[in-house]
């Protein structure tokens, strides 16, 4: 089932988390002047009109991105606005750059970057969208089944990107397995992974999951726009990073208060930053 659209959500409280989180860790790379290879396993369309009839149906980017926009912001939220405003050299905020355009915005031209997608929609705006950038592989293919046939990268640094859609129950389970086959072929490369805040006994089991791998060095960052619900709906999101950056754990704990204040939707909104499992 491929039913999901990112055009409905581009720019909400979850992609600022998600892209905040993945232009850090971008930003960390970048400090070593050797290559590396920014891999997403689940890429969309690329870039998102803010004006189609898709985003204005559901608004969601208005107490996203638009809550930041002409702000003054931290330090730590600089890189991926840098990147937004990259999209939008007119200062009106129109577009917004899915995972693989952020990363395009942000990468040095030795790096490189592989991207997959499956939507019969999205799979040709994926391809339009990156015709002419040399650095960019794109694939028609299982996100999981290219992470496990392109792991070990040939730079031996990078970050794999996991960003499923979540349609299935399934979902949850298949994303572990695609992160212990990756990490048994490249242990020492970055994965950040993005889940959404709907049911938190699917957490839980993610949680349980990657204890029980043996994977090490998992840190947690969840960012809540409301208080949980068993109700029908995401109240929040997280990014669940094997392999940070040293600085990550530091930067989020100092810009969680004020980002998650932003985008509160009620005054039970909270954040988390804890290890999972420690080095």
């Amino acid at each position: 089932m491929l039913s999901y659209r990112h055009s409905y959500h581009a720019g909400n409280h979850a992609d600022v988390l998600k892209h905040t989180v993945q232009a850090l860790i971008i930003e960390a790379l970048k400090a070593k002047d050797k290559p590396f290879v920014y891999h997403d396993s689940h890429s969309g369309a690329g870039r998102y009109d803010l004006q189609s009839d898709h985003a204005e149906k559901t608004g969601e980017f208005v107490d996203g991105i638009g809550r930041l926009w002409g702000e003054d912001c931290p330090q730590a939220l600089h890189p991926y606005l840098k990147a937004v405003k990259a999209l939008n050299p007119n200062g009106n905020l129109r577009y917004y750059p899915g995972s693989p355009k952020l990363a395009a915005l942000l990468l040095r031209e030795q790096d490189r970057m592989v991207m997959t997608e499956l939507h019969p929609t999205d799979f040709p705006l994926l391809k339009q969208e990156f015709a002419r950038d040399r650095r960019a592989k794109i694939y028609k293919e299982d996100g999981y089944a290219q992470i496990k046939a392109a792991m070990p990268p040939q730079e031996r640094r990078g970050v794999v990107l996991i960003d499923p859609p979540y349609e299935l129950k399934t979902e949850y389970a298949d994303m572990v397995k695609g992160v212990e086959q990756g990490h048994k072929r490249w242990a020492t490369g970055t994965y950040a992974i993005w889940y959404p805040v709907v049911l938190r006994d699917n957490i839980d089991f993610v949680e349980r999951r990657l204890k029980a791998s043996g994977i090490r060095n998992i840190l947690k960052i969840e960012m809540n726009v409301m208080a949980d619900t068993y109700e029908r709906g995401m109240t929040g999101s997280g990014m669940i990073v094997i392999n940070p950056p040293w600085k990550l754990e530091q930067q989020m704990n100092e810009l969680l208060p004020w980002l998650t204040e932003k985008m509160a939707q009620t005054d039970q909104a909270n954040f988390v930053v804890e290890w999972i499992v420690p080095e």
